[in-house]
């Protein structure tokens, strides 16, 4: 017997009507090229979105069709994430640190009709038009400059719109968001994003023992808004009605620091290379930012090393480890502690706090290996694999890739983890970043959060490199902060305290930075490529 309620779908134009109606006066602020401060309020974001979204269906869009974007993190674009899918189209957000061939690829796979790109990024977009066709290519005039042809001015086209816009009859499976993933192996793939998970993911991220996001915080959006949807913060902010703070194309520690201090943040995030560069900041001169009462920062791309987490509990801010991916809208877990957890000794609590945490309502997880699903005994390891209603069931247009999901119907992850008794992910490794060392596994994750606990490091990074005698030997690449200096005998005896000697860097070689991809994440594959022909002797630990 079915219930008798009603069938409402789970879009997101309640949740944009929400926003204006309830929140008309919370204010949205975001640092233009010039970096003066732009301020308006939900109010005129609700106007201007649903212009947007007029606009749009004025302009023929049908549903299901893509607009992509190609912009930095600021209320434009937050006007896209909306007014979009209410027009029944797709926001397509495209990484603006992909290289234009990339960029080429992506759009042309999605076949987006219309492009909507900041005018600070024509220079980006035109290294690459030749190889796409987009219908009409719109520029949002962050700078103020006059927008010539054969580009239309964005706000020309919203005023174009008219007046008379109703919501056209959405389905919450209809898609509403894209995004492709790093495409650090193979191709980007990309993601379609349904009107209910991003809906549903909106809510269960906002819930107090996910990120506790409310109507009271400040968030500063400093995760690229281009890439997994900003880890969804911005739906979940409008959701509660949040004041929102967009930092532009400024992601410097000191533009973060003075937006942090001046709009008096409580929550944020991004990667753990942004706040290392922060706390480098604060180091010279901590009178900068006086965090208040219940600041948050979220954290993931890479797990955090527990000295940082020390070093922002110092400060009173806590830091939250979180785990996703493009294919999961994009959280799947979080580690907050549980309430007993509370009365653990600190170090046990820091070591609950390290791991990725425990699955998100609706969401399910396991682990796999060869002989089936493990036990949660915190020391198995296996695949995670992962399920729920805003976990992707498939790639945009790749039938090819369909084995990145079982017979049963759960999406593998790539990364090696174990679960412990109370539920909470820790992630070993992706799974091509374990290093097999004599017939045993090492992490590469462990090696690094623990050299970054030594006080003169600054960042690490440890791959496998090829061994004669034992297949893999793991080197560490080592950043030292400015004016620290250690010896790789000093670090290796430093790790020597927390592992085995076969686990310890056969190598360590200091080096001024370390690669990353275009969302922060360190890229381990061209330190592999790199090191590949490394000559093993001791002292093997030499530059550069």
């Amino acid at each position: 017997m079915k219930a008798g309620m009603m069938d409402y779908p789970m879009t997101l134009p309640p949740m944009l009507e929400r926003a204006g109606k309830f929140f008309p006066q919370v204010e949205i602020v975001s640092r233009r090229p010039d970096r003066s401060l732009h301020r308006y309020t939900y109010a005129d974001f609700h106007r201007r979105a649903r212009l947007l979204a007029a606009a749009l269906q004025k302009a023929g869009l049908k549903p299901g069709e893509r607009v992509a974007t190609l912009m930095w993190n600021h209320s434009i674009h937050l006007e896209c994430y909306f007014g979009i899918p209410a027009a029944a189209g797709v926001a397509h957000t495209l990484n603006v640190r992909l290289h234009p061939s990339e960029l080429a690829y992506i759009v042309n796979h999605a076949e987006d009709r219309f492009l909507i790109v900041d005018d600070v990024l024509l220079p980006l977009f035109e290294s690459f038009k030749d190889q796409v066709k987009p219908e009409r290519v719109l520029v949002a005039p962050t700078t103020g400059q006059p927008v010539a042809p054969p580009y239309e001015s964005y706000e020309d086209f919203l005023a174009g719109a008219g007046g008379d816009f109703s919501y056209p009859a959405l389905d919450e499976d209809d898609a509403a968001a894209m995004c492709y993933t790093s495409g650090t192996t193979g191709k980007p793939k990309g993601v379609l994003y349904s009107h209910r998970a991003l809906a549903l993911h909106s809510f269960a991220f906002a819930l107090p023992d996910a990120m506790a996001i409310s109507q009271q915080d400040s968030i500063l959006v400093a995760q690229p808004m281009f890439h997994a949807n900003a880890w969804g913060v911005p739906f979940s902010a409008i959701l509660c009605g949040s004041k929102l703070v967009f930092p532009g194309p400024y992601l410097d520690a000191a533009s973060l620091i003075e937006l942090l201090e001046k709009e008096r943040v409580t929550f944020t995030g991004g990667v753990p290379t942004v706040w290392l560069r922060v706390l480098e900041a604060l180091d010279a001169d901590p009178g900068l930012w006086k965090p208040p009462p219940g600041m948050r920062i979220i954290v993931a791309g890479s797990a955090a090393p527990e000295s940082m987490l020390r070093r922002f509990d110092q400060m009173g801010v806590r830091m939250i480890h979180f785990w996703g991916m493009t294919e999961i809208t994009p959280a799947g877990t979080v580690s907050r502690l549980k309430k007993h957890m509370m009365e653990w000794p600190e170090a046990k609590q820091y070591e609950a706090r390290l791991k990725q945490g425990m699955a998100l309502p609706f969401v399910d997880v396991r682990v796999m290996t060869p002989e089936g699903e493990a036990p949660w005994d915190g020391e198995t390891l296996g695949e995670l694999q992962v399920r729920g209603p805003w976990v992707a069931a498939n790639y945009f247009r790749l039938p090819e890739e369909s084995d990145k999901w079982t017979a049963d119907g759960w999406f593998r992850t790539g990364d090696v983890v174990s679960i412990d008794s109370e539920g909470y992910v820790r992630i070993a490794d992706r799974s091509k970043d374990l290093i097999k060392s004599g017939g045993e596994w090492i992490s590469s994750v462990d090696l690094e959060n623990a050299l970054v606990g030594h006080a003169a490091v600054a960042e690490a990074a440890v791959v496998a490199v090829p061994h004669p005698t034992w297949q893999e030997r793991p080197l560490a690449a080592v950043v030292l902060k400015p004016g620290a200096a250690a010896t790789a005998d000093e670090l290796r005896d430093f790790l020597a305290a927390r592992f085995a000697k076969w686990q310890l860097p056969e190598a360590i070689v200091f080096v001024n930075e370390l690669p990353h991809t275009s969302t922060g994440k360190l890229l381990k594959s061209r330190l592999r490529e790199q090191y590949r022909g490394w000559k093993w002797k001791r002292p093997a630990e030499s530059g550069d």
